[in-house]
């Protein structure tokens, strides 16, 4: 006898977090060993907040891979063919189910198209199929609708959060209302709520403004905002003050963490979407992104009053920002009972590559 529950909070234990190794056909070809830098540093702080990582890599690359990770380093190693490396948007996301008395999380997916046709993702649309699907112990879950993983958030009473902006973009799914978008996401996730917010933006975002950059639940019934209060003069003060408004009218009972705003720009002066919204939550660790800016220390500081029983890593990414990302894109967390035991016995070998 099968029943389900919600897909599952970020703040529930994992075993992994699946990432997706940078190489040259990628959007990091310019930054390509800072970027891999980066990388190795999220690899390290995932494993010392007890998960393994599983990353795909391109079969060229696994040798160069391995000889740049620590020997004692937990990394499943899938040899696989990817257009780009932001696996929150594209990679399984977990749902729990209730089988005989037993709970275990099942892989769910929903289709990928670039973030509405921006960029060709033919073969990350393909990933969970191809390679994550055979790593878990229950078949993988479908739906035909575009919908990426940064553009939902949900606690651990089922309210699932996302925005108009990215849901109502036509070249995700044509002219999907936001009722049929609620219908499917009870359907595939089981959510109990579904709020929408129609107020605030970050300039350069390609994705149309997910939620992960934006409005975060925390255990405690908190919500961490990526505000602007801080840079009242800036263009995305009033959004992100309507935004905060929207929170409070859909979430009266919640303690609200605003963050700073940080002002970076790219060599052609274009404004980059740095979010301190976009950390990644891992076991007892909160992986908080930083961007070496003047803002960083407050940001720290929210996140520690945020997630008191959390220890804060903070993660420099500078690199990541470029490509208008950042750590929370990269990443996609795995939760306990989800692997299959001979995986979660090889995750324990060191570094491995998968047959």
């Amino acid at each position: 006898m099968k029943s389900t529950s919600p897909l599952i909070p970020e703040w529930e234990a994992v075993d992994a977090v699946i990432l997706a190794w940078p190489h040259d056909k990628t959007d990091w070809a310019p930054w390509l060993e800072e970027t891999r830098e980066t990388y190795l540093t999220v690899i390290e702080q995932i494993n010392a907040a007890s998960a393994g990582v599983i990353l795909l890599c391109r079969a060229d690359d696994v040798a160069d891979v391995q000889a740049r990770l620590a020997a004692d380093a937990r990394v499943l190693i899938i040899p696989a063919e990817y257009n780009d490396t932001w696996a929150r948007d594209y990679a399984f996301l977990t749902r729990k189910v209730s089988e005989n008395e037993e709970m275990k999380g099942q892989p769910v997916e929903f289709q990928f198209n670039g973030w509405g046709q921006k960029f060709n993702a033919t073969s990350d649309n393909q990933v969970n199929q191809r390679y994550l699907a055979r790593l878990c112990q229950l078949p993988l879950l479908t739906s035909k609708i575009v919908a990426e993983g940064g553009a939902l958030e949900i606690d651990a009473q089922g309210r699932l959060m996302s925005t108009a902006q990215c849901l109502l973009n036509p070249k995700r799914n044509g002219d999907i209302t936001l009722a049929d978008y609620d219908a499917e996401f009870t359907r595939m996730l089981d959510c109990s709520s579904f709020t929408v917010f129609h107020q605030g933006h970050l300039e350069g975002d390609d994705t149309d403004g997910h939620v992960d950059t934006l409005v975060r639940f925390t255990p405690d019934h908190g919500l961490v905002i990526q505000a602007a209060d801080n840079r009242p003069d800036d263009t995305h003060f009033e959004g992100l003050k309507a935004l905060c408004e929207e929170c409070t009218a859909a979430f009266p009972d919640h303690q609200q963490y605003c963050l700073p705003l940080p002002e970076m720009f790219n060599d052609d002066n274009e404004r980059l979407p740095a979010s301190y919204a976009n950390f990644l939550i891992c076991n007892n660790a909160v992986l908080l992104p930083v961007y070496g800016q003047p803002e960083d220390d407050a940001a720290i500081a929210v996140a520690e009053a945020a997630f008191p029983r959390h220890n804060v890593v903070p993660v420099n990414c500078a690199t990541l920002v470029r490509q208008f990302g950042s750590l929370h894109c990269i990443s996609m967390q795995v939760p306990t009972n989800t692997l299959t035991p001979s995986v979660l016995a090889q995750l324990k070998q060191g570094v491995t590559v998968y047959d």
